[in-house]
This record gives structure tokens, sequence and C-alpha cells, in this order.
């Protein structure tokens, strides 16, 4: 016996009792009703699967207008119930009408039984699938508010920044391209997030790529998806990240890496609103609205033949410039005073407080790193500090890195960071190339910069 709720809805008694002796032999709760008019405040209407209605109530009516009414008033109740209409009347154009608005089926009277029970068992089918289309939505929905959460945000207060902050606003509620330029630890990302979260598509996924990390031979795979079969690991068919961000925003970071092979696959993609599958020959389209980001000057990448000017006039429809931290004034203590509330709470360390002789180091300071070594440095004092004011010793800043250029490398590891500093000083900022001037891959350059970024 099926779990179902069902109602029938006609003044004909026998017909009532007809249709609950037949049900009740199927389904788990049937349920009858002589008049309409008691619909509006049937209890527990919201738990009804399908309702049988009648389209006649009235002696001597039988336009169906009746039906059509309840009909309306039972979606308004219970959007997703699933209404077979019935009548001793039929018409196409009744049938065509009572679909239109909403109708499961339409059965005619005197039925036949095995038609009728075939015709309830797909209202109840499709009922089903309705409750697990409105369950996927909500968990779509979640799922897309737990990826879009950024628990970073945008602190400070500075000219600069403001500047920056007021463009955002006003690009926000466009679809343009944006690319975003800037040194790197800026805060490009917190930067693309907020164009996302301030424009139209907020409800839809934020797809971040580093593009940095991804291998050539893998590129396309992961950016427009593969079929299964289409090679060696490919087990099963798989959505790119241009159709995981479909109807959201896709950030493109570190796109000045890309080679010019890549280059061209990504314009085709971006001019073409469509993709191709590895190993599928039929296009899907996608709408997106692109940001992307880079440390490099683009503009000397193309004079060098190193990127492709057709793709940076794509990409570059709006350009932010984020301002490093230098030039950001007093949003350098704002800023040390945020993640001292953030990482004395992480660490268990109630109390803290940076004393003006720290905070003129840090004022003073260069940050060649900008935010990502402000962070750095705020969580080292943080975790090493054995009293509630952090002095001056407590900040363990690259001075020697930010002041005393001349001076060489003391250990392998500084010796390292200088010679990859250089090749990428060397080569605009591009990583294949430097990678090719150091004689390593791009990938075990591209680990190298993140490991070092991070300690």
């Amino acid at each position: 016996m099926t779990k179902a709720n069902i109602l029938v809805v006609d003044d004909n008694k026998s017909v009532l009792s007809a249709l609950e002796i037949l049900l009740q032999f199927e389904y788990e709760n049937v349920q009858v009703l002589f008049n309409p008019n008691q619909l509006p405040s049937y209890p527990n209407f919201e738990a009804i699967d399908i309702v049988l209605l009648d389209m006649n109530f009235s002696a001597g009516i039988n336009s169906g207008n009746e039906g059509l009414y309840w009909l309306k008033e039972i979606k308004k109740k219970s959007p997703h119930v699933s209404v077979v209409m019935m009548t001793a009347y039929g018409a196409v154009d009744l049938a065509v009408q009572a679909l239109k608005e909403g109708a499961a089926d339409f059965i005619l009277k005197p039925w036949n039984n095995e038609k009728l029970l075939a015709t309830v068992k797909s209202a109840y089918t499709l009922r089903q699938s309705q409750k697990e289309i409105n369950h996927l939505r909500k968990k779509e929905h979640s799922l897309k508010r737990v990826i879009n959460e950024d628990k970073n945000y945008i602190i400070g207060n500075s000219k600069a920044l403001n500047a920056v902050l007021n463009l955002v606003r006003k690009v926000a509620r466009t679809d343009v391209n944006v690319l975003i330029t800037g040194e790197n630890g800026t805060g490009k990302e917190l930067i693309a997030r907020e164009l996302h979260r301030t424009s139209k598509r907020k409800n839809e996924v934020f797809i971040n790529v580093d593009m940095g990390s991804i291998s050539e031979s893998l590129f396309e795979s992961e950016l427009f998806g593969h079929i299964k079969g289409s090679f060696t690991d490919a087990k099963e068919d798989r959505a790119g990240k241009f159709e995981a961000a479909h109807e959201g925003s896709l950030f493109l970071d570190e796109i000045g890496n890309l080679s010019l092979q890549t280059q061209a696959k990504l314009l085709s993609a971006i001019q073409n609103k469509s993709i191709v599958r590895v190993g599928a020959n039929k296009p899907v389209a996608v709408d997106i609205r692109l940001i992307c980001a880079t440390n490099c000057n683009l503009d000397d990448m193309v004079a060098k033949g190193l990127f492709r000017e057709d793709l940076l006039y794509r990409i570059n429809t709006i350009h932010i410039e984020v301002p490093p931290l230098r030039e950001r004034g007093e949003d350098v203590l704002i800023l040390a005073e945020f993640y001292l509330k953030r990482f004395a709470n992480k660490y268990d360390k109630p109390g803290l407080r940076i004393n003006k002789a720290a905070l003129d180091k840090l004022s003073g300071y260069q940050w060649p790193g900008n935010i990502r070594e402000l962070l750095h440095a705020v969580e080292r004092a943080v975790i090493l500090s054995e009293g509630n004011v952090l002095k001056p010793t407590d900040f363990i800043l690259n001075e020697k890195t930010a002041t005393s250029i001349g001076s060489g490398p003391n250990t392998l590891e500084e010796m390292e960071l200088q010679m990859i500093t250089n090749a990428l000083n060397q080569n605009n900022g591009n990583y294949s190339a430097a990678a090719e001037q150091l004689g390593v891959s791009r990938q075990t350059l591209y680990n190298k910069i993140k490991k070092k970024s991070k300690s």
C-alpha cells in the first residue's frame, strides 16, 4: 500500500463512496469532501499529495468554471499538490485549460478503474518528483550560501581603499568583465568576492580558480569538464569550472601565468559564451560573470608577445588596481588591531594589546608582502607572546628584504627566495618564463612560491 494522502472532492456522494472504496486498497489515507467551500479551511492541507477534483458542483451547470476556480485556489494553498480533474462532460479545450492552470491530468466519468488507478499513480509520481525538486532546490540554496560564505573582510578606511570600493559598487551592478591587478597579498580575491556579493548574482555561486595551480595538460578538463572515457583517468562525466559557475561569478586568479596555448582556449570560451567538454562535440552555453586577477603587468607582456592582446581586451572591460598596503596609511594599524582580536580569540589569549612603540614599528614598515605579510606577523606575535602587551620585539619583520637590498642572502632559503624574486621580476611576473630561466618546471616554481607565502 502506497503511503499517500488523497482527497476526493465531489458533490455526488455515490462518486465519493465508489472512489473511496477503489482507492483505499491502493493508498494509505483516502479522504472525501462533499462541499468544495470547505477547502480553504481544510486541516493540514499541505500534507495532501493528490486531489481528485470534480469540475461542476452546481445543478445544471457543466462549463467546468467551478472546477477551474477551485483548482486555482488549491494551487494557491499548496502549489506542489497534484490535482486530477474529473467531469462527465468531456471537452478537449476544457482539458487543455485545466492543464494550463496546473492540473496533473484529466479523468472522464464514468471511468475505467484500471485507467483511473494508473492516472492517480502517475499523479503521485509527479508529486514525489516535485517534492524532490523542491528539496534539492533548498539544498542547493543552502550549499550556495555556504560556498559564498567569506570569513575574510575588507578592512580599512583609507582614501585609496575607499576609491577602490566606490568603483566596485558601480561596476557590481553590471555584468562586465573585470580585471583586478595589484601586488601579491593586497587582497585581490577579497575585491573579487565583494564584486560578487554586491552584484545581481549574489545568490548564485562564486567559483575561485587558481590558474597557477592548474597544469597545462589538465587545463581544459578543469575549466571545461570532460566526458567519461575521454582520457585515461576520466572514469565519469565531470562538469568544469565554467559550468559550475553558471549564472554566478567565475574568478580566474593569476591569469597572467597562462601559456599562449591555454590563453587561446580561454579566449574562445569567453567569446562564444560556451564550452565543449573534453571528448565531447556538443557546445554547452554558460552564463557567467568573469573576474580575473594578476600581479603581472599584462600590457608589458602583450608587448613582449607573452600575452594575447585580444584576450586582454576581453577580460579588461573594467580595470581595478588594488593599492599596496604601504599606500593605505592608517589602514595598517586598523588591520593590525583586527587581526590581533582574531588571533587572540583563536589562540585563547584574551586581553592582548599592542603598545605604541610596536604600532610605530608596524606603521613605519613598508610591507613588501602587503596584507598577507601583516597577517602572518600578527599571528606569529600572538602565538609567541608571553605577556598581555605586544612590544616591537614581538613582531618579526623581514626588514632586511624591505630596506637592505644591497646585502646578500645569509641562508640557502633566502638565496632561493632571492633567485625566484629576481627571475619573476625579469620576466614581468610570468611563471612559465621564470621557471624556464631557473631550470625547473612551472608547477615546481609555483609550489615553492606558495610554500614561502605561507611560511
